[in-house]
């Protein structure tokens, strides 16, 4: 089992490509509760200014969880134990709108490890490009692997 200490940062773990669709931004809108049609009609999007429905803050999760990085690899490839693991933080930088239809690609890399009280932390930071490679999001998660005595 490969452990932590052998990586050198920041370490790149995945390269991943998607395209916004409505529905899953819809979809998404749904689930979050937002009642605005601005996410789930175009024409009522584009009265809005909006070239296409806009994806809503925080859809950079919907990426990340169907294209990003595969979490049991994830674990694997660090060495973790699955049963201590904790998600510790997730956060989004919005750099422009996204908005159905773009193409985007995006890049995970491992940029942190730090261990603290008998537990490791280890950060991810994501960036998503559209197709002029222009950065759209920046997001930053943390993993946090409990010491065994937790």
């Amino acid at each position: 089992m490969r452990r932590h200490n052998d990586f050198q940062l920041p370490k790149l773990m995945k390269e991943f490509t998607f395209t916004l669709e409505r529905g899953k931004i819809r979809e998404f809108a749904q689930a979050i509760g937002l009642e605005d049609k601005t996410y789930s009609d175009v024409e009522v999007a584009r009265q809005a200014g909006h070239r296409d429905v806009p994806a809503p803050l925080t859809f950079g999760t919907v990426p990340e969880m169907w294209h990003g990085v595969n979490f049991e690899e994830l674990i694997g490839e660090l060495g973790l134990e699955l049963l201590r693991i904790l998600h510790g933080e997730q956060s989004f930088h919005y750099h422009k709108p996204m908005y159905a239809g773009d193409e985007l690609s995006g890049k995970t890399y491992l940029v942190h490890i730090e261990e603290k009280n008998d537990m490791m932390f280890f950060t991810f930071d994501t960036a998503f490009y559209d197709e002029c490679e222009e950065l759209v999001l920046s997001s930053r998660s943390v993993v946090i692997e409990r010491g065994e005595n937790q």
